[in-house]
This record gives structure tokens, sequence and C-alpha cells, in this order.
């Protein structure tokens, strides 16, 4: 269940605009692709992402053992600083340097504040909701934007070149989710951003799709070589299992890659799906429907407070759009909280 979740979480995020926290990045692009008539090669590209993620991480996980063993206590030490030096490169890098840091800021300290709340559940549905998913909603709506018919392409032409180089981006980036406490695929992903370049959508999304099942699959090499686990099935499986050994993790592996060709199969089989049946449905009345289902569901949720949390986030969430940023800086409600849990 777990592989494949990480599998078919894209689907909502790009025909809903709906992200949870590993896809908020994912939103923009596919739902870029969606408007053009391309969701469906979207989701593909993540899928191609996940499937591939799997195969090269079971390829590569003899070589990260020792890399893991004697790595890991070298950096653990040094990884807000690590993250302190992506944050400045990525508003440095911009052409609107004031503003990136404007946004980087205002999300950073939202992001401060709702993770510090001591009795909200779920303090990440409000924030990433308001800062990627409403605010791009109701772009959509003021653009008047609709869904054309979607394009169900038997083949997406693939640059190798790209997608090896974010298979590669993903598994670095997986391997520090996977590594640190506190590290999210998506601000994974801001890492993987600022070093890899030109990626292009497609890549992109390949990216998207590959970090958050690498995160799944190194998790186990973590719970072998250092007896922590970072991911939430694997935590269980912990629990199931005292002493994990080698053939426990091979064993975990082959049916982690069992798991992730029957879910991507499943994933084009539901795009599919959703292809079809997005294009009868009034795309302005879709969008309303969905932005008042996350403001009722947020009510019911996280109560009042996460209303205003969802409200000031989508204010923050629609500076970038404006002021022609990339939304990556939005991200700073999730880099800020980490790098101060590393550094204090």
């Amino acid at each position: 269940m777990s592989i494949t979740h990480t599998f078919i979480d894209s689907i909502p995020s790009i025909y809903l605009g709906a992200p949870d926290s590993d896809m908020a990045l994912g939103v923009l692009p596919g739902h870029r692709y969606l408007l053009k008539g391309h969701g469906y090669a979207a989701v593909k590209l993540t899928l191609i992402g996940s499937l591939g993620a799997i195969i090269l991480s079971i390829l590569l996980f003899p070589l990260l053992i020792p890399v893991v063993k004697y790595g890991y206590p070298l950096i653990e030490n040094y990884m807000g600083y690590f993250l302190l030096l992506v944050a400045l490169f990525m508003i440095l890098r911009d052409k609107q340097k004031l503003w990136a840091l404007i946004v980087f800021l205002l999300s950073g300290t939202l992001g401060l504040i709702v993770l510090s709340m001591p009795n909200l559940k779920n303090p990440l549905f409000p924030m990433l909701s308001g800062l990627f998913g409403i605010s791009t909603l109701i772009i959509s709506l003021l653009r008047k934007e609709s869904i054309p018919k979607q394009v169900l392409v038997k083949k997406t032409p693939l640059d190798t070149k790209k997608t090896f180089k974010a298979l590669i981006s993903g598994q670095i980036s997986g391997f520090l989710t996977a590594v640190f406490p506190g590290l999210g695929a998506a601000t994974a992903a801001v890492i993987s951003l600022q070093f890899t370049k030109k990626l292009g959508d497609h890549g992109f999304l390949i990216l998207i799709g590959a970090i958050n099942t690498v995160n799944f699959t190194l998790s186990l090499l973590t719970l072998l070589v250092l007896n922590k686990a970072r991911n939430g099935a694997v935590i269980t499986v912990q629990k199931l299992i005292e002493n994990i050994t080698l053939p426990h993790i091979l064993l975990f592996l082959c049916t982690a890659l069992i798991a992730g060709g029957t879910a991507f199969i499943l994933g084009i089989l539901i795009s599919r799906g959703f292809s079809n049946l997005i294009t009868k449905i009034n795309y302005r009345a879709l969008v309303i429907g969905i932005i008042t289902f996350i403001f009722i569901l947020t009510i019911i949720i996280c109560n009042p407070i996460g209303l205003i949390i969802l409200i000031i986030s989508t204010a923050i969430g629609l500076i970038p759009p404006e002021k022609g940023l990339p939304r990556i800086h939005s991200m700073g409600c999730l880099l800020v909280p980490i790098i101060g849990y590393f550094l204090l």
C-alpha cells in the first residue's frame, strides 16, 4: 500500500490541484500539462520516475550500504548549514531577489508558526493546500482557463539524458529524506533543483515521482545499516519484526518491485479514467467545488484555526504567479522549520 501510494499520489495533485506534502511542487507543472491536454502524460511521467527509482535504488543498494555506514556520521552535524546554503542559493539565483526573499520569509514564518502549534492536527494540509493548491486554482479561475480534451498518448517522448539525470537526482534526494529525520520529499526536491540544470517539465515530473518512492526503498537501507526507520510503513515493519536481517530486506525489496510494477499499471488505468471524465465536467464549477471542499475539509480536520492558516497561505501562494516567481520559494514553509530543527 505504501509503495502504491507513492505512485498514484500525483493523480489528485495534477487533475484536482490537491497536493500532499510530497507532491506540492508537482502541482504547477502538472496542472500546466492538464490545461494543455496532457494531464495523462504528466501522470505517466511521475509513474516512470517512481518505477525507475525502484529499479535504480535496488541496483544501487549494495553500493549505498558503506556510504550510509561511514558517510552518515560525517555529515549528520552539518545538515542544517547545508540547507541554509541551499536556501540562500535558491534566492540569490532568482532575478527578482527581493521578492524571492519576501516569499521565502513569509512562507518560512508561516511554517514556523503552524508547525509549532501543539494542538493543530494535520498542519501541513491547510498550509500546503493554500500555498500550492488553492492559489493555483484561483489563478485558473481568474484567467478563465478551461480543460481541453486530454490526449491519451501511447508513447511519451523522453530525453534519455534528462531522464537519467532526473532519476539520479531522485536517488540523491530520496537518500537524504531516508537518512535525515524531518527532511521531506518536497524539501529534497528543492535541493535537487538547485544543482540540476535544465531538467524541463518532463524531467521535473520524473524527479518528483522518483523522490517519494526512493524514500521508501532507501528507508530499508537505513533500517538495515543504522537500525533507524525514516518511513511510516518501514516503522510499522520494524515493530512487527524484532530482528530485521539482510534476507528480510531482500524480500522487502522484491515485494516493493512487484508492488511498483502493479502500481504503475494501476496508475495508468486510473489516469485514463480521470482524463476521459474531467473534460465532461464544467471546469469552473469543478474548481469552485474543489476549493469549497478543501475549505470544508480544513474546518473538519483542523478546526477554525486551520481555516485562518488556509486563507493566509493562499494569500502568500498568490504572490509568486503575480510577480513571475517560481513557486519553489514558497517551500520556505518547510525549509525554515527544518533548518531550525538541525541548527537549534
